[in-house]
Order: structure tokens, then C-alpha cells, then sequence
């Protein structure tokens, strides 16, 4: 049976490290996945930090024909609505997300994942993220209301048994800067219009907008994902890692369309955050990823 990425699911995380990686030289592909495989998947059960590792869907196939789920790209064009409104593509050949319960144990991490990709591909960005009063966004709304109970939500987001990349997931990994000042001179009244949900106690509008937040994003309408998002930054530039996985690309590229306004009206909550980056990467079944470590020298 293939045994997914245990990190996607892991809770009480309270920093957070997001490692976007470049290849050197284009012709390293294996090399990169081997080392990512021999990161992810060597793991020892007694180790601080959990680590997810994605890679460009592309890379993945070419290395893993057999284990790539269908249909799968990278981000490679922008989104952009019917008003203009963008959503950059800024796809890098591999993420690596490190998350535990402190910064100095992520940092180390952070660091020794850098150290064992060396020579194969680049650290090209990094964003820190951290929890925000356990479950909220910086908004001051609940992040993540509809995601799947635990117990499902394997079932939900991860490639069924059978299907090609059994085990795997999707994961979109957006950073949005959030417009503090302009979101904080709404009332509550008017940021639950905007969100569609109560602040209070995250019940959804009995007749939310159809601009809402709530409306733009109903998995009931575009499928199931599990956001996995955090805070991050500082006072002066601050906002949200959008990390949201999905057994296939569908669900997330069809939320991230309806945001947009590609076909209808735009999520008002975009009208109080910017969209900064943007990727697509495949995170593959751990049973997948074990075929491409490299056994330990011997003494």
C-alpha cells in the first residue's frame, strides 16, 4: 500500500519553513529527487521537525514516469481576471516545507536541507511562517473551516490505490501580502461580508455574498483540498502561506479561477491581499520517493 507523505497531515506544528529550490544544471534531476528522497523518507520517528518535499510536476514525471499523477503541471501561467487581477506564476523545480514545534529547530532543519541539496540545486527563496492564535488567520477569521476531519482526510486529498501516483498529493503553495491597514478600517460587520463566515463564533452567513470569500472557494462546488496555511512576516510585510494539498490539481486550479474572476465575480478578500507567488508541485508517496534513496556507504 502507498504510504503518503506523513508531514501533509501533521498537527501542533508551530514554525514553519517554506524552501523553494531551483536546480543547478538542468540535467540533475535525479540527483535532486534522490536527495530529497533520502530527506524525506530517512526520517527517523524520534527527529524534532517534519518535512514535506513537492516537486515540479515536469521533474517528477521525467524521473517517475509510473508514479506521476494524470494530468499534472506546474504553475505556469499566471491567473489572471476578467478585471485584470493576477495571480503570478513563479514555479520553482522543488519546495521543501520543515514545520515543528520551534523556530530554532526549524532553522536547523532549514539548514541541513540546504546542505543536502548543495551542488544540485539552489535555495532561491524562503519564507518563515508561524501560527497565528492556533487556527486563525491574520485576518482574525478561523483558516481552514472546511477542511476534511483528519480521519478523511487522507481518503480526500491523497492519489487513490490503483490510481497513477497512488499516495501522492498535489500540493499549491501561494504567498499572499496581506493590507493590514486597509482590512482593519472594515468593521467586523463588514470583514464578515467580505469572508462570508461570523468572526465570532465561524458560522457561515445565512445568505453570504457572492462575492464572499466563503462563496468564491465552496469545496462542495469545486472539490475537496486541506489547507495547511500559516502566518508570516513581520509588522511592516506580513501575510499568508497558502499551502493547500488535493489528490489532483482540478479542486485548486478551479478555487484559484473562481478567486480570480476569471468567469465570475472576484473574491472580495483579494481585494485586501496580493497574491505574490505561485507553484504547483507533486509531493509523491514516501514508497515512491524510497526507491530513489541511496544506500548508506558503508565505514
Amino acid at each position: 500500500m502507498a504510504v503518503p507523505q506523513t508531514g501533509i497531515f501533521a498537527l501542533g506544528t508551530a514554525a514553519h519553513a517554506y524552501l523553494e529550490l531551483d536546480l543547478t544544471r538542468t540535467d540533475d534531476a535525479g540527483e535532486l529527487v534522490s536527495a530529497l528522497a533520502g530527506l524525506a523518507a530517512g526520517r527517523p520517528t524520534t527527529g524534532a521537525a517534519n518535512l514535506v518535499v513537492g516537486v515540479r510536476p515536469e521533474l517528477w514525471a521525467q524521473v517517475a514516469p509510473d508514479a506521476a499523477i494524470v494530468g499534472l503541471g506546474g504553475f505556469t501561467d499566471p491567473v489572471v481576471g476578467q478585471d485584470g487581477f493576477t495571480m503570478p506564476a513563479t514555479q520553482r523545480d522543488a519546495v521543501v516545507w520543515v514545520a515543528g514545534p520551534a523556530q530554532d529547530v526549524v532553522f536547523d532543519r532549514a539548514v541541513e536541507v540546504t546542505t543536502a541539496v548543495a551542488g544540485v540545486a539552489e535555495l532561491v527563496a524562503e519564507t518563515f511562517g508561524w501560527t497565528y492564535h492556533r487556527d486563525l488567520d491574520l485576518t482574525g477569521f478561523v483558516d481552514g473551516t472546511e477542511n476534511p476531519p483528519l480521519s478523511e482526510a487522507m481518503g480526500e486529498v491523497v492519489a487513490p490505490e490503483g490510481a497513477p501516483g497512488a499516495g501522492g498529493s498535489v500540493l499549491l503553495l501561494q504567498k499572499w501580502r496581506h493590507h493590514w491597514a486597509d482590512w482593519t478600517s472594515l468593521s467586523d460587520a463588514q470583514q464578515e461580508q467580505v469572508m462570508g463566515r461570523t468572526k465570532v463564533d465561524d458560522e457561515e452567513l445565512d445568505d453570504p455574498p457572492e462575492t464572499s470569500h466563503v462563496a468564491r472557494t465552496d469545496q462542495a462546488d469545486y472539490g475537496h483540498i486541506l489547507r495547511r496555511n500559516t502566518a508570516y512576516g513581520t509588522v511592516l510585510d506580513h501575510g499568508t502561506t497558502f499551502v493547500g494539498f488535493a489528490s489532483s490539481r482540478a479542486p485548486l486550479e478551479a478555487m484559484l479561477a473562481s478567486m480570480a474572476g476569471v468567469a465570475g465575480p472576484r473574491d472580495a478578500l483579494t481585494r485586501y491581499s496580493t497574491p505574490l507567488t505561485g507553484g504547483y508541485y507533486a509531493v509523491p508517496a514516501l514508497s515512491d520517493l524510497e526507491r530513489f534513496v541511496e544506500p548508506a556507504a558503508d565505514d
